[in-house]
Formats: C-alpha cells, sequence, structure tokens
C-alpha cells in the first residue's frame, strides 16, 4: 500500500538569523507532485519488515524510514536543493500472507516512475526484502529502453543475502535478482563489500562463486585497505553502465549501529564506508540507492539512525 508523505514529520531547528545559508532539509524538501519532473532526489520508504521475520530476525525495521525522515530534517542545505518526498511504500497483510511480495511489488512500480520523471530514488527501509523491490524498479525502467542493460549491483553488507528458501525473506533478494536477471537473459553483476566469514555458510560462499560475485570481506576492508578496497569497486563499477546502490547497516561495527537486525561484532569503519559512497556516487551511473535494516526499536541514542540519515544526505550531496 501506498502512504502519501506525512510532511508534519519533517521538522528541525530553524536558524533565521543565518538566512538562506541556514537553511536545513525540513525546510526545503517538498512532497511530490504529479508534475514534478527533472534533477533531484525522491525518498520512497519502504515500511516493512515482513522478510525479516521470514528469516527468524528481530523485527522492528517497518519504523526504519520514519526515524530516518526524523533526523534528516535538520540536515544543513549544502548542494542538494531539490528534494522530494515520495511517500511510503507500507507492507500490509494480506488474507493468505504477510503481504511481502505486494509491498515489493509496489515498491518497483513507484521506483520506475520517480526514474521515468528523472529522479533518483532513494528508498529508506525496512529490512534487506527493500533490494528485490528496489532492483526491481530500475529493471522495469531500463527494460523499456534495452534488451540486455548491464546493472551492477552494490551491496555493502556482512551478508551475501543469497539464501536458497522455500519462500522470499530478508536473506535472499540477491539470489532472487540472479534468477530475475537469468530469466531476462540479463548479466548478474553483484560486488558484496564488508561480507564476514562468521555470518555466511560455505553453502553461500560456494554459490557466490558460481554466480560470479565480486566481494571482500570485512578484515580485508580495514583503513588500511582502503586503496585495495576503492581499487576493487573501481574496477566493477567499470565494467557496467548503471548502478543499484544498496547498505546494509549491519555491514558497520555494533557500537556505531546497534539499531540492526544483526549486529556486526566487527563491522567495516565509516572511513571505509564514505569513501565507498562518494565513489559509487561520483561514477555517474547510479540510479537507484536504499538503505536497509534500520530497526529504531534496537536503535542506542538514534546512533543508527543518525549513520542512516548521513548516508542519504552524503549520496544527495555528491550527486546533486
Amino acid at each position: 500500500m501506498h502512504q502519501q508523505p506525512d510532511m508534519s514529520r519533517w521538522q528541525g531547528r530553524i536558524d533565521n538569523a543565518e538566512g538562506e545559508l541556514g537553511r536545513r532539509w525540513h525546510q526545503i524538501v517538498r512532497p511530490l507532485a504529479a508534475t514534478t519532473e527533472g534533477k533531484g532526489i525522491a525518498l520512497i520508504g519502504f515500511a516493512c519488515d515482513a522478510g525479516v521475520a521470514r528469516n527468524h530476525g528481530r523485527i522492528g525495521a517497518k519504523n526504519g524510514p520514519a526515524a530516518i525522515r526524523t533526523v534528516l530534517g535538520n540536515m544543513p542545505v549544502h548542494r542538494c536543493t531539490s528534494i522530494h518526498d515520495a511517500g511510503d511504500i507500507v507492507c500490509v497483510a494480506e488474507e493468505k500472507n504477510d503481504g511481502l511480495e505486494s509491498a515489493q511489488n509496489s515498491l518497483s512500480a513507484e521506483i520506475d516512475q520517480l526514474l521515468d520523471r528523472g529522479l533518483l530514488p532513494i528508498a529508506l527501509g525496512g529490512g534487506h526484502e527493500i533490494a528485490f523491490g528496489s532492483f526491481g524498479g530500475l529493471a522495469r525502467h531500463l527494460a523499456k529502453k534495452e534488451k540486455a542493460p548491464r546493472i551492477g549491483v552494490i551491496n555493502l553488507d556482512a551478508h551475501f543475502d543469497l539464501r536458497m528458501a522455500e519462500q522470499a525473506s530478508s536473506g535472499t533478494p540477491f539470489r532472487q535478482i540472479a534468477e530475475d536477471c537469468q530469466a531476462r537473459g540479463w548479466p548478474f553483476q553483484y560486488c558484496c563489500l564488508g561480507v564476514s566469514n562468521f555470518a555466511n555458510t560455505e553453502a553461500l560462499f560456494e554459490r557466490a562463486r558460481k554466480l560470479g560475485v565480486t566481494w571482500r570481506l570485512d578484515d580485508e576492508m580495514g583503513v588500511a585497505q582502503l586503496d585495495p578496497t576503492l581499487a576493487t569497486l573501481a574496477n566493477f563499477i567499470a565494467q557496467v553502465d548503471y548502478l543499484y546502490f544498496t547498505i546494509c547497516l549491519d555491514v558497520l561495527p555494533a557500537a556505531v549501529a546497534p539499531g540492526v537486525s544483526a549486529p556486526a561484532p566487527r563491522g567495516v569503519p565509516m572511513e571505509v564506508i564514505e569513501p565507498i559512497v562518494d565513489m559509487v556516487a561520483a561514477s555517474g551511473k547510479l540510479r537507484v540507492a536504499d538503505i536497509a535494516e534500520l530497526n529504531p526499536h534496537h536503535d542506542i541514542d538514534q546512533r543508527t539512525a543518525r549513520v542512516a540519515a548521513r548516508f542519504v544526505a552524503r549520496l544527495a550531496e555528491r550527486t546533486s
């Protein structure tokens, strides 16, 4: 179900004495209008944790979009001055199921429309089941124009999320994307950065090898290893024409991002994650991005929400 934006969520400090240079996001964000077109950011929430529940994780991610907006409202305005709120896709239980597939399909349809308008959609999660909906929106958009677009999927994550299962969950989206690409006759090009040896079975590593996935382990992504990490990413980006970029917040250390379904005992530091965000944004190939796995119920002092909002604002600034 698509809910229209609740603009009362956008609140924050007002620095009248600073004039135009003192503006914050809550002062410039506008509800998406039927006539909105052209360059700019479009935020679309995915209020869903049905995939996390299916994956036996800690539920609560459905409240993630609201928590991110709360922090974003007070973000200072710099280069990005065109921000639209497209509302939320809300996962609603249906007669015979939890509504996950319907919610993913609705997200895909909304992202497709936003792309048709020339906007950059940034989806706010929600569990990582958001990924299948985000990719689906980009696929719908590009399928109208090209027979076999080269889409690169970049995932910052402690997990491959390539699981085999009887039903889709937050642990299956990239396996689903691989199968969707195969059905379409498209190449599957997936780069997962921050993978933990201790959070993925050997079956998942073997599946990643068979699918030709590019990855780096979390213990290969310290600050001292930033250059080889960025070289891996640059090589991947050079091989594709479009990018779908997804950040699962559990890629970060638990002390930085406690409010997730599966906190990471090690994780990848912000000093490495942010240069990756910058490289993706500067590539000129980014078409869709999302933030996944924010669970406000388990957050501490809004740490995880603040990190998520910083990533959103960083992407908005670097692509403006």
